[in-house]
């Protein structure tokens, strides 16, 4: 009996410590996304729905309009507004994918991502990215850790896209400013993307990687170790993200003009006009709903309903900025693919778009 009670203890104290890890986690993360993202957004879709306006205009306006020359000042002028727009979601990311190292049990996170197929894992991937409510950039911080601790590239694919291209906040405000045939849009080619897309770029840009079979042997952390692997993972995140970050954001801006020349003038370059939409949207950096003034705006200038549709999945799953901050973890090969990936799936919108319109 007493070598009995002895040899329970171990897995009595790691199950206690695993809870009280992940119940660590979900605080700071539920806090966190709260002041970043719930409370915020709650209170613009009371506002919206007061006024079925989307207030303010549009964030990429302020790097300067298509065609135009590199500017200095406007690229300043947005990285500024942009940081000033993401950095409470951005600084939550990195709280919370720090945490998620720290906190939870690898084993934990492994038993809820990593399946036995593809499928499985992108699904719950895809759940698991509908109440963060953020945008593509700063879902990478959580994206990278996930893929860091062994996360399946099918789930972490799914995170990635799902965070903005199924975020129940834009969905609700589309709903409240835009044509029926917008949401319908955006949800059919999102769940296409999330659940679909992520799981053929697994399979064939994925580096034919092995999932952890045996979490018997995966070693847990000790709870009392958590605040030291919580700063070195913030530090760790902190230092290798934000200068790519900002350095990109503001080289975006810098050439804005050349690399997203999209405007009234797109009307006349014909069905071209759909896939160049769909190659340029997928380099636009924006923060959460960015893409409705953009796409309103495009819309009042006469681009077509292909054009609206590719620029409803490409401008929120994907930019410049957020691949050059998960490329490290997911290989050049997987984040390559994952935007080709969002470009097809951008077509797609726009032929649906057009059929519904």
């Amino acid at each position: 009996m007493e070598t009995r009670a002895v040899a329970a203890a171990p897995p009595r104290r790691t199950l206690r410590a695993g809870i009280a890890g992940t119940l660590a986690f979900a605080a700071i993360f539920a806090a966190g996304v709260n002041w970043a993202k719930w409370t915020p957004y709650l209170h613009k879709l009371q506002g919206i729905i007061r006024t079925r306006t989307w207030p303010g205009g549009d964030l990429l306006a302020k790097a300067g309009a298509a065609h135009s020359a590199p500017s200095f000042h406007a690229a300043w002028t947005f990285t500024t507004a942009y940081a000033n727009d993401v950095w409470p979601g951005f600084l939550a990311a990195l709280l919370a994918a720090a945490a998620l190292e720290a906190l939870v049990p690898r084993r934990w996170l492994l038993r809820t991502l990593a399946h036995r197929t593809d499928v499985r894992s992108a699904f719950a991937g895809g759940v698991l990215a509908l109440p963060s409510l953020m945008c593509t950039c700063c879902t990478a911080p959580l994206a990278v850790t996930l893929r860091r601790n062994g996360a399946p590239t099918s789930s972490v694919l799914a995170y990635w896209f799902g965070n903005p291209v199924l975020n129940p906040a834009v969905l609700a405000f589309l709903a409240l400013v835009a044509p029926w045939q917008w949401v319908v849009t955006r949800i059919a080619a999102g769940l296409v993307l999330v659940f679909g897309v992520s799981v053929v770029v697994a399979r064939l840009a994925g580096g034919g990687e092995r999932k952890p079979l045996d979490l018997g042997a995966v070693p847990d952390h000790r709870l009392q170790d958590a605040p030291l692997r919580f700063l070195r993972a913030l530090a760790r995140l902190a230092v290798t993200l934000i200068p790519a970050y900002a350095l990109v954001v503001f080289g975006f801006a810098l050439f804005r003009g050349w690399l997203f020349p999209l405007d009234g003038s797109a009307v006349h370059w014909g069905t071209l006009a759909i896939v160049a939409a769909a190659l340029l949207g997928a380099l636009v950096v924006i923060p959460t709903g960015g893409e409705i003034p953009i796409v309103q705006g495009l819309a009042l200038a006469g681009a077509s309903a292909g054009v609206l549709g590719a620029l409803l999945i490409a401008l929120p799953a994907i930019s410049l900025v957020s691949m050059a901050m998960v490329v490290r973890e997911l290989s050049p090969r997987v984040t390559v693919a994952a935007a080709a990936g969002v470009v097809g799936t951008s077509v797609l919108a726009g032929v649906l778009l057009a059929a519904l319109a």
